[in-house]
């Protein structure tokens, strides 16, 4: 009796067990799909390099823009998951310095920008797409005026139009107006 109550009992706990093995085996093929890098960071990858920027900002109520140069150093890091760029230059007269990471999530299917600068203390992030229209990536977030504290919508537009050109725009929206704040044209080295 106390064989068949154990060859029973060995049994229930291997069917229960089963289930639990087949979903462990899809979250293990669902964790390697979000962790394999694929087209997405090899399209990024190919922002990779030492770029030469030339600059163009307009402040609000400045029709004239200023204008400045800058260096950008882009590497994939973290096995080619993420674009980091680090870029150095003058901006307004002062040395400027700011560090950007771009990556794609597979899971969320969107690209994710983060960027960090010596003049703000804050970070921004703004999450993108593909846009056919736009042929580049189109990211939007939010960034905050220093002087009122609040946030206003920003959008950025990057494109490559070629291997050794990148183009990045910025847009800013302010009293319900999107204008546009920045133009950097990078050039490959």
């Amino acid at each position: 009796m106390h064989r068949l109550t154990y060859s029973l009992l060995a049994l229930a706990a291997l069917s229960l067990s089963q289930p639990s093995l087949a979903q462990n085996s899809d979250d293990m093929k669902a964790m390697m799909a979000y962790s394999t890098p694929g087209d997405n960071h090899k399209m990024l990858a190919k922002m990779a390099g030492t770029w030469s920027a030339t600059v163009t900002f307009w402040m609000p109520g400045n029709a004239t823009p200023m204008t400045s140069t800058a260096t950008a150093v882009n590497e994939m890091i973290l096995g080619g998951r993420y674009l980091q760029s680090k870029n150095t230059g003058n901006m307004m007269g002062m040395p400027f310095e700011g560090i950007g990471t771009t990556g794609y999530d597979n899971a969320k299917k969107m690209y994710i920008a983060t960027w960090i600068d010596n003049f703000g203390t804050g970070i921004m992030t703004m999450t993108g797409t593909w846009d056919d229209a736009a042929q580049g990536i189109v990211f939007t977030g939010n960034e905050v005026d220093p002087a009122s504290g609040k946030e206003y919508a920003v959008r950025q537009v990057v494109r490559n139009p070629d291997d050794n050109t990148q183009i990045m725009e910025m847009y800013a929206t302010m009293g319900g107006k999107e204008m546009k704040t920045m133009e950097i044209k990078y050039t490959r080295q």
